[in-house]
């Protein structure tokens, strides 16, 4: 008996197979959960060809975030699909644009596209948890994805700043959910070969960092470590844990110059 068994789980923003999201859905199906999975527009051909590697191949819904109506149908949409029920919730979603929010035009940035990084990458966190919340479960458990936002770091630009409010973001629904049983935390993985990777300039240079300095060594192409994370997260082993960011990263986090 895994200990997601009988739990439902949605699992928002997969991609592709080297996202930490589908190592989630990977790994909570093994666990026992039934699992769904969301994305929109032109990747929704991508994430429908990779879900067919898993057994059962979970359902795919159409969820944009920043899309009144697709929030708004949301728990529809899942009880379409037979799920009246989620214990589980899954943050996989980011997004800044490449030319002009990432890779040091920090400066620069034009404050329409700092306000779709946050909107797109931190408040879909509330946006999400609340199109769910008619079907979440007392208790269940939302799950935020980061790449440790504590601090600055190279090429990151307004990507960090919106790590960083999606930070505050999970420690705010933890204070106003938990009378309602729902638990809000944060996994910060070190650094993996993803699209969201690839798409921001000089990022691999983490790489290096992380060869440097990490104690226990790190693998940015294994996605497996952060996964199980989430998934011990979502699952009823962490019954009083909430508002907290646990750090997948090798033990960098804990490490000076």
């Amino acid at each position: 008996m895994g200990i997601l068994e009988g739990k439902n789980i949605l699992v928002a923003g997969v991609t592709m197979n080297t996202s930490i999201g589908y190592r989630v859905a990977e790994l909570a199906q093994e666990e026992g959960a039934t699992v769904v999975v969301s994305n929109f527009g032109r990747a929704m051909s991508l994430t429908s060809r990779i879900l067919k590697r898993l057994d059962p191949q979970p359902a795919l819904l159409e969820l944009d975030v920043t899309n009144d109506e697709h929030l708004a149908g949301l728990a529809d949409a899942l009880r379409a699909v037979g799920i009246d029920r989620l214990d589980g919730v899954v943050h996989s979603i980011a997004y800044a644009n490449p030319e002009t929010a990432l890779g040091g035009k920090f400066l620069t940035t034009p404050f329409a596209d700092v306000s779709t990084a946050i909107q797109v990458s931190a408040y879909s966190l509330v946006s999400l948890t609340m199109a769910c919340k008619p079907l979440l479960a007392n208790p269940s458990s939302v799950v935020g994805l980061s790449f440790d936002a504590r601090i600055s770091w190279p090429t990151y630009d307004w990507m960090g700043v919106s790590k960083s409010a999606l930070e505050s973001t999970s420690r705010y629904l933890a204070r106003f959910l938990g009378p309602e049983g729902i638990r809000c935390n944060i996994v910060a993985a070190g650094p993996i070969e993803t699209i969201a990777k690839k798409a921001i300039p000089g990022a691999d240079s983490f790489n290096d960092i992380w060869a440097g300095r990490a104690p226990l060594g790190w693998d940015p192409k294994d996605n497996t470590a952060a996964a199980k994370a989430v998934v011990a997260l979502l699952s009823d082993w962490f019954p009083m844990t909430s508002g907290e960011m646990i750090h997948v990263d090798g033990g960098l986090h804990s490490t000076g110059a």
